[in-house]
């Protein structure tokens, strides 16, 4: 079974996407705040994570560029999914060593298809 760690302080948002992955079979950690996901991530190894890039604690594009600079995580595929879609926020998740960027709102159905080309 593949495992995802989630990375997401909406309620809301968290709870459809991880709802919807479960559906597909894919076992999911979901993270709150940037430190609980640095953690989350050293100690599951996931084979993805996803990650907002506005978090309490510790922003994304951290969070991102720990994991990437990490010789336990830097392999682990990191898809940042945010409202911070502008041109400079996605060359800074990229910088900070993002795989691929989805803009919010996204549609679920596209969003389940990147995630599932990026597991294989």
């Amino acid at each position: 079974m593949k495992k995802i760690v989630l990375i997401e302080d909406s309620k809301v948002l968290g709870t459809a996407l991880a709802g919807a992955l479960k559906v597909e079979g894919i076992d999911v950690h979901w993270a709150k705040n940037g430190v609980e996901g640095v953690s989350a991530v050293k100690q599951l190894k996931p084979d993805l994570v996803l990650l907002d890039l506005m978090l309490p604690k510790l922003s994304g594009f951290e969070v991102c560029k720990l994991l990437k600079t990490d010789n336990a995580t830097w392999r682990i595929p990191v898809i940042v999914m945010s409202t911070l879609a502008d041109a400079e926020s996605q060359d800074r998740a990229k910088e900070a060593g993002a795989d691929f960027f989805i803009p919010k709102p996204y549609d679920l159905a596209d969003t389940l298809q990147e995630i599932k080309k990026h597991l294989k």
